[in-house]
């Protein structure tokens, strides 16, 4: 007889659950179960990471959830009314049932949520079709009727969900030992399942994977609740049932040997769940057409209107490249998608947000370029469409957006107006226990003080090149660590725990940039709830389970992921291109400015670049001085090579760059491809170069071949190769030169960096240092009054005190604060800079705003005794 565990929380009941949705399919697996469940408690965030991975495995996946249901109405969020949440437990047996899910869901939390995401009747009522429901575990509301001896009541519920759900309703047995309540209760069940003819199914209550994994759900519950486990009367425990784990078929049916139907059910039910969730297409917001138009002929029609912006470049082939990226843009579905971002982004510029020239490879789009969306001509800087958009690869475009951080919210609240509120969402993110928070929260857990923890915490390595360091590592590489961990049984109990918890789900938040986009509301694909700090829609699926670009294989829902990115050097340009018109008249495009100022050249080859986008550091500070960049190619290629390994490269970039005679090249036909950047391969983009001129590769084939180089495919490396050195060969080259040139891009290849990203960060960092050499006032003004606005602490006080030098050094006054001239943030005075109140230590912002209301309605202070009295005064009114 088979058996499918249909109650399971994975490590998605956040800080309550255990089993990782990749050891739970394979613990599924190992037991030979034709499917298993997920019933997270009120939430999904799990349920399409579980659906890929039990797919993956041959296994059905059931999506379900362990709901909380009010006695009351969802929306009554009063404390003394009386009612109670239980638990009900629900499965999606169709993707009917799947969608009603997704929206029982998301409504607890966008209506009902009240210390827990609560459904009610009326809920129930307007989402059940499509969805099997029992009636849970002991905190279901029928057991707990039971409990209290109103079985009336209780039957007369049993009957109202009964006649909801019909033949998709169970009642649930569990068997946990020390729990002679749940004895009274099933045999109050399986009488009413006789009387009613409902079925009868039996689970176990899944919070962890293995038998001796029970000490360490209890140091999770501890976690959570933020006591320790030598606390009598925890508000959450489970240490005395230690029998929440994932049983095998054989001891589930000696636990129910007296029920087997109720076994047979868990099988019968995960027979009639076959929910088909829809993933890997690319679904586009629409966007509002003029009249008689399609996405591709508006797009087009939009593209030859701007096509000007592009200067100093036959027109011809200005018109072949922009020609070539529609067709593939338009052939692979994309022009909605290019219509959305260039919205937002002339919205945003024509409102006076300062927004970035371009990042990732999007800067190799003509396209782009010509609709404003970039400021990086890839023709002027020669980067291939290729690199941003194959046609050969199935990834969809990814144009990550950046805009000043002070009114990003702007950003996606247009969004949100433009295509409809229900229609945009915020991106849910998981913060997990990594290994030294692991260790610290399990120590405290355990009872032992914060210096313990910290201690052992601390001799944890730090991760190396992104990489996090784990238990098992840090055990390998800290002989500190495993000494202590051989020697000293506090801290060997600590690890054990500790790599148990390890990676688990800890909380969510919300992602820093990534908003969601549909062409319906986002609760036809997704879960929503709302974040906890500001009350925003986000979605419960992470990126991982929305973005086509975040996973191989299509393995995404395929929503639209726009990254709208804040960034505080394009708020301090902002600010300062608006003290420049304010003070001057002078109304700047920065994204016109001319490249080749010579003021802006000479401030950074005096290093003089604090407050500089990318070149503020030291290093970069020294590198500048050493380079002397004459043009942005130059800031290019520091942004690109001033990283670990690439860096060790640079005393030849300068050397080449001083003497362009003492570079050498491999064959005299690299010279045009590699002269830029004085022989040295820098980009990736270069690897393209290199494979279309020697081997004659498509832009599209030497595009795989620098992924493949670059991430070191072995498989398709070695592929590569020969047809690159079959390429060299049919055009002339010898095979010994073939395999140079080969070894050669293999070498540095590693390193490369994403030339078109670096271009667009190059840029931000000419604007940078342009408004410092040119308006060098209203630029510091601008950075001190940014710097200010930075979390408080000492890297703030180190950044407002290398401000202040520096206008010290460029020979700008900074005036004291004076109560009767300064403002809020720092101010331009008769061209020195006037020290903001909100500068001052201590001094608070309703202080501030109450001084300065009290000076315009009343005029300058005149004395201490006056500023005295009128503030008092006005906060007495106030009051």
């Amino acid at each position: 007889m088979s058996f499918v565990h249909l109650h399971v929380h994975s490590e998605y009941s956040l800080l309550d659950g255990m089993c990782r949705i990749e050891e739970l399919i394979a613990q599924a697996k190992k037991y030979r179960m034709p499917a298993v469940a997920i019933t997270d408690h009120g939430a999904l965030y799990g349920a399409f990471k579980f659906y890929i991975a039990a797919k993956d495995a041959g296994i059905k996946p059931i999506i379900g959830c362990e709901l909380y249901k009010t006695s009351g109405e969802r929306h009554d969020k009063t404390s003394n009314n009386g009612k109670r949440n239980y638990h009900l437990l629900v499965f999606a047996k169709n993707n009917l049932g799947y969608q009603n899910l997704i929206k029982l869901v998301s409504y607890a939390h966008l209506e009902g949520f009240y210390y827990k995401p609560r459904v009610d009747w009326e809920l129930l009522e307007k989402y059940h079709e499509g969805l099997i429901a029992t009636t849970s575990c002991l905190t279901g509301e029928i057991p707990q009727l039971i409990l209290q001896d109103q079985m009336k009541k209780a039957e007369e519920l049993l009957q109202r969900y009964q006649k909801l759900f019909g033949e998709d309703f169970y009642i649930e047995l569990q068997r946990h030992p020390n729990m002679t309540e749940l004895e009274k209760v099933n045999n109050v069940l399986v009488s009413f399942s006789r009387k009613y003819n409902i079925p009868l199914v039996a689970t176990n209550d899944v919070h962890y994977l293995a038998k001796d994994d029970a000490y360490a759900q209890e140091i999770l519950l501890c976690i959570q609740t933020q006591r320790a486990i030598f606390e009598k009367d925890r508000p959450m425990s489970m240490i005395d049932i230690p029998d929440y784990y994932f049983k095998s078929p054989a001891e589930m049916r000696e636990l129910f040997h007296d029920y087997p139907e109720a076994l047979e059910n868990t099988v019968k039910i995960a027979e009639k769940c076959n929910v088909e969730i829809p993933y890997g297409k690319l679904i586009l917001p629409k966007y509002d057409l003029p009249k008689n138009h399609t996405n591709e002929s508006y797009l087009r029609e939009l593209t030859n209107t701007k096509k000007d912006r592009v200067k100093g470049f036959n027109e011809k082939i200005v018109q072949e490249r922009l020609d070539y990226e529609l067709t593939i843009i338009n052939n692979k579905g994309y022009a909605p998608y290019f219509l959305f971002v260039q919205d937002i982004v002339n919205w945003s510029k024509d409102n006076g947000i300062a927004v970035g020239p371009g990042r990732g490879s999007v800067a190799g789009s003509l396209v782009s370029y010509v609709l404003r969306i970039t400021d990086v001509n890839p023709l002027e800087y020669n980067i291939p469409f290729e690199r941003f958009l194959n046609p050969d690869r199935p990834t969809p475009p990814d144009i990550d957006i950046d805009f000043s951080d002070k009114r990003r919210d702007e950003v996606i609240k247009y969004i949100s107006k433009k295509y409809g509120d229900d229609h945009v969402a915020q991106v849910i993110t998981f913060g997990t226990m990594e290994s030294k928070m692991a260790v610290r929260d399990v120590a405290r857990a355990l009872g032992y003080s914060y210096s313990q923890g910290d201690r052992i915490a601390k001799m944890i390595p730090l991760g190396k090149q992104g990489f996090k360091m784990s238990i098992d590592n840090a055990l390998e590489e800290s002989a500190n660590l495993k000494l202590s961990y051989h020697a000293e049984e506090d801290v060997k109990k600590v690890i054990d725990i500790a790599r148990k918890v390890e990676s688990l789900p800890r909380h969510f938040s919300v992602h820093a940039a990534a908003v969601v986009i549909s062409d319906k509301p986002l609760i036809e694909y997704v879960p929503l709830q709302k974040d906890n700090k500001e009350g925003r829609i986000i979605t419960q699926y992470d990126m991982y389970c929305l973005d086509l670009n975040a996973v191989s294989e299509d393995k995404a829902i395929g929503l639209v992921k726009a990254d709208i990115l804040g960034l505080r050097n394009l708020s301090i340009l902002e600010e300062a291109l608006g003290y420049v018109k304010e003070f001057t008249g002078n109304l700047i495009d920065i994204h016109e400015v001319p490249l080749d100022d010579t003021q802006t050249y000479e401030l950074m080859g005096r290093g003089e670049t604090v407050g500089v986008f990318q070149l503020e550091s030291s290093g970069m500070r020294r590198l500048a001085r050493d380079l002397q960049p004459s043009k942005l190619s130059d800031i290019t290629a520091m942004v690109a090579l001033y990283r670990p390994g690439p860096m060790d490269l640079i005393p030849t970039f300068i050397k080449g760059k001083k003497n362009p005679r003492s570079v050498r090249y491999l064959h005299k036909d690299l010279k045009k491809l590699l002269e830029e950047t004085y022989g040295i391969l820098v980009y990736q983009e270069q690897v393209m170069d290199i494979a279309v001129e020697f081997a004659g590769f498509s832009k599209s084939h030497a595009d795989l071949l620098r992924m493949a180089v670059g991430k070191k495919k072995k498989k398709l490396m070695k592929e590569g190769k020969l047809n690159f050195i079959k390429g060299a060969s049919e055009k002339g080259y010898t095979k010994k030169l073939a395999e140079q040139i080969f070894g050669f891009m293999e070498k540095f290849a590693a390193y490369g960096f994403n030339k078109a990203h670096a271009t667009s960060y190059a840029l931000i960092a000419y604007w940078t240092a342009y408004m410092k050499a040119n308006y060098p006032v209203e630029f510091m003004t601008a950075l001190m009054t940014a710097e200010l606005q930075g979390v408080a602490g000492p890297q703030r006080e180190y950044k407002m005190a290398q401000a202040l030098e520096e206008t010290k050094r460029m020979k700008i006054e900074v005036l004291p604060p004076d109560i009767n001239k300064s403002v809020y943030k720092f101010s331009i005075e008769s061209r020195s800079i006037r020290f903001g109140l909100s500068a001052i230590k201590n001094v608070g912002t309703a202080a501030i705003e109450t001084i300065l209301s009290t000076r315009d309605k009343f005029g300058s202070f005149q004395s201490f005794g006056s500023t005295f009295e009128r503030n008092i005064k006005g906060k007495r009114k106030k009051s």
